[in-house]
């Protein structure tokens, strides 16, 4: 199994994780679907979502698969006013990460990063290990501390 530059990171920085391969299907790359391929639940398997705010920029929120982010709450965290999630066609450029291959870890650039506070309700979660078909199982604090990520309310309420 090829190393990727996320658990490289990991690597470097003594951290243990597992690298999970899944069969990719090019016509579904949510995370919901990445959870039913995993046999995992979607609550644990979190996807990077890259996110532009009018003040300061680019930032990065990492969230459950089955949650939609609130970004009026992810512009207040990141001490932005407005936010908005970056169009699909700019991933690339931004990350260096293809859509569905999108890791938190290794992006060209060390963004701010925000991990959703529901992470702490489990003893691991999965997030992309940069490339479509390989996820990362980590200790949502292991995760936290390498990213020197905050862990904020990022995400509506259950049916709201």
């Amino acid at each position: 199994m090829n190393k990727t530059n996320a658990a490289r990171i990991l690597d470097v920085n003594k951290i243990h994780y597992e690298l999970v391969n899944y069969i990719v299907d090019e016509n579904d790359l949510s995370a919901v679907n990445v959870s039913k391929k995993l046999g995992q639940n979607v609550k644990q398997v979190f996807k990077t979502l890259v996110v532009k705010g009018d003040k300061n920029g680019i930032f990065v929120c990492v969230v459950a698969g089955d949650a939609e982010i609130d970004l009026k709450k992810a512009a207040k965290v990141s001490g932005n006013k407005n936010a908005e999630l970056i169009a699909v066609k700019d991933i690339m450029k931004i990350t260096g990460y293809v859509r569905g291959g999108c890791s938190p870890l290794g992006m060209k650039k060390n963004y701010p990063v925000f991990i959703d506070l529901s992470c702490k309700h489990f003893d691991f979660i999965y997030i992309s290990a940069g490339i479509r078909g390989m996820q990362i199982k980590i200790s949502p604090q292991d995760l936290t501390d390498v990213l020197k990520a905050g862990a904020a309310d990022l995400t509506h309420m259950q049916g709201g």
